[in-house]
C-alpha cells in the first residue's frame, strides 16, 4: 500500500510520502515510473498537499476531481471546510468517475473508499472512508506503513526542530519496515498561518 505522514511543528507544516506502487505482489518502483502520492491543489488561501492510500486508481480520480472543482466550493482550511469540500465530491466521484461506494451491508453511510490527509497553512487533516474528519495537533500517519512511521515520528517529535525532520524520520521508517513502502520519498512543506504552532 504505501506509508504517507503529515506534521505540524514549529511554524511548519510538512507532509511526506513514499513512492513505490504495488499491484498485489508486484511492485512498481520510481526507477520504471513516476510515481508520488502527493499532489498540489491551490487555493483562495495558499497551497494545499494532498496525500493518500488505497487503491492506485483513486489517485488520478482524486487529483482531477479537485482540480476541476470550482474555487468557492475548494475549501481546505478547516476540519468544517474540508467535511464539506468532499461531501459535495463524494456524488460527482459517483457520477463521473463510477465510484463503487459499498463496503459492508452494514455500513452506516455510503464509503468514498480512500484514505487522505492534508496539509496546509491553517493545519494538518486526516479525511477517512465515510467523510470522517480530525484535525491533529502533532503528526499522523496513513497507509500500510502507519505504525512504523507514528512510532518513529513519536520518538523524535520532541527532539526534532522541523517539521520536515519528524516526517523525514516517519517515512524513513515506513520504508524500512513495511513491505509495501520504498523510497525514494517526497516531501513538501508549508509555513503556518501562525508559525508558532
Amino acid at each position: 500500500m504505501t506509508t504517507v505522514v503529515v506534521v505540524r511543528k514549529a511554524g511548519q507544516i510538512a507532509i511526506a510520502a513514499d513512492t513505490l506502487v504495488t499491484f498485489g505482489d508486484t511492485r512498481l518502483a520510481q526507477r520504471y515510473e513516476e510515481n508520488t502520492k502527493i499532489f498540489r491543489i491551490d487555493t483562495d488561501a495558499g497551497p494545499n498537499y494532498i496525500g493518500m492510500a488505497g487503491t492506485v486508481a483513486h489517485f488520478p480520480v482524486l487529483r482531477k476531481a479537485l482540480g476541476t472543482m470550482p474555487r468557492e466550493i475548494l475549501q481546505l482550511g478547516s476540519k468544517d471546510e474540508v467535511f464539506d469540500t468532499f461531501t459535495k465530491l463524494h456524488p460527482y466521484l459517483k457520477d463521473n468517475f463510477f465510484l463503487q461506494t459499498k463496503e459492508e451491508d452494514s455500513d452506516p453511510y455510503e464509503s468514498s473508499q480512500f484514505s487522505v490527509v492534508i496539509a496546509n497553512a491553517s493545519g494538518i487533516y486526516g479525511l477517512y472512508s465515510y467523510r470522517e474528519v480530525f484535525e491533529f495537533k502533532e503528526f499522523w500517519g496513513i497507509g500500510s506503513g502507519r505504525s512504523f512511521a507514528l512510532g518513529a515520528m513519536h520518538a523524535i517529535y520532541g527532539k526534532a526542530k522541523t517539521a520536515r525532520e519528524v516526517a523525514e524520520a516517519g517515512i524513513s521508517a515506513g520504508c524500512e519496515f513495511d513491505r509495501n513502502s520504498a523510497g525514494p520519498w517526497d516531501v513538501f512543506t508549508v509555513k503556518t498561518k501562525d508559525n508558532n504552532k
